[in-house]
């Protein structure tokens, strides 16, 4: 018999839906100073872009980031290859490859066996493993919670490079993955999916964004960014605001995990949703009407969710079946950015 508590019984919070507010987080780091006094830093924090890119030399700019987070399903392994999918994603996000990856683990060693931590690690090395990188090294602490992730370095081509506030008037905008992971976790928390359910979501968590490289090196792909625990209205907004443009989202297109909508009507949320919307919904205009439950499709917080793309318009249909043939047969355009007052309407 299994003696050992649920994963997701020790924690708080699971996956994305544990990050800071995004309204929190900018007042945190309001007072970091800029950037320009490193000129090689081409993306620091100002535009809350996916990780850190430093130029090294005309052919070479180094990518930098970690993510970490507590776990969102009960299935040791799953949640190690969950973790560290989303943290290459990151990498992919820039338009980089990584080279290798750095452990960072905080486990209640009162509460959990050995055997369940390695798992963890285990599954963690199996998806680094998938994306040809080394587990390097890593850190580890005595922890309240179970905290698992990883620091991720990464390698492109400076012409390669693909922030989130290079968008451009006209693009189109293709989601690569469904949303709903956070709808999801919510129901797992409380015993209410089933094992398919289950495994849907495990299997969407764990597709590696690799796609990402290949279309840094379309110039017809000018933006890239990852949808993780903001929600597609947060990291669209990120988009927004980086190019001072207007994101117009046509709610019907966009793609959902296959119980998100069942789930989402019958209340299943996370509390970082409510936290989501209250830091940025005034810059978000809605459909008169809309249901609080469709509104929560929209903020739900994605754990290594899919890329948001911004392309050429006359290229969406040839980027489109190229991310589906990558793997991603959800993926859909959603979307288009428009010159305008930076936020994003929803139609």
């Amino acid at each position: 018999m299994n003696d050992h508590p649920r994963l997701t019984s020790l924690a708080h919070g699971g996956g994305c839906g544990c990050k800071l507010a995004p309204s929190v987080l900018r007042e945190l780091l309001a007072g970091e100073p800029l950037a320009a006094a490193f000129p090689q830093l081409l993306v620091g924090t100002e535009t809350s872009d996916d990780a850190a890119v430093y130029q090294v030399d005309a052919n070479t700019c180094v990518i930098a980031t970690t993510d970490f987070f507590m776990p969102m399903v009960d299935d040791p392994r799953a949640f190690g290859r969950i973790a560290a999918t989303n943290a290459i994603s990151d990498i992919y996000a820039m338009g980089g490859r990584p080279i290798m990856a750095l452990a960072i683990l905080g486990m209640p060693i009162d509460k959990l066996a050995p055997a369940q931590i390695r798992e963890i690690l285990e599954g963690g090395r199996e998806i680094c493993h998938q994306a040809g990188i080394p587990v390097a090294g890593g850190h580890s602490i005595d922890a309240p919670e179970p905290i698992y992730g990883l620091a991720v370095i990464g390698l492109c081509h400076p012409s390669e490079l693909r922030r989130n506030a290079d968008a451009r008037p006209g693009d189109a905008l293709i989601l690569t993955k469904g949303l709903g992971v956070g709808i999801y976790s919510a129901a797992i928390k409380k015993g209410a999916l089933d094992q398919a359910g289950i495994d849907e979501m495990v299997a969407s968590a764990t597709t590696l964004n690799k796609v990402g490289v290949d279309l840094a090196k379309r110039a017809d792909v000018h933006a890239l960014t990852d949808v993780t625990g903001f929600g597609i209205l947060g990291h669209g907004l990120e988009i927004a605001r980086g190019a001072g443009l207007r994101l117009r989202l046509r709610l019907a297109d966009l793609p959902l995990l296959s119980r998100a909508a069942e789930l989402a009507e019958a209340g299943f949320a996370t509390g970082a949703s409510t936290r989501n919307w209250a830091a940025y919904g005034a810059e978000v205009a809605l459909p008169v009407g809309l249901p609080d439950w469709r509104r929560a499709l929209l903020t739900d917080p994605q754990t290594s969710g899919g890329l948001l793309v911004a392309c050429a318009p006359e290229a969406a249909a040839e980027v489109l079946d190229l991310i589906r043939a990558a793997g991603f047969p959800l993926a859909a355009v959603i979307g288009r950015a428009e010159a305008g007052a930076a936020g994003i309407s929803v139609e």
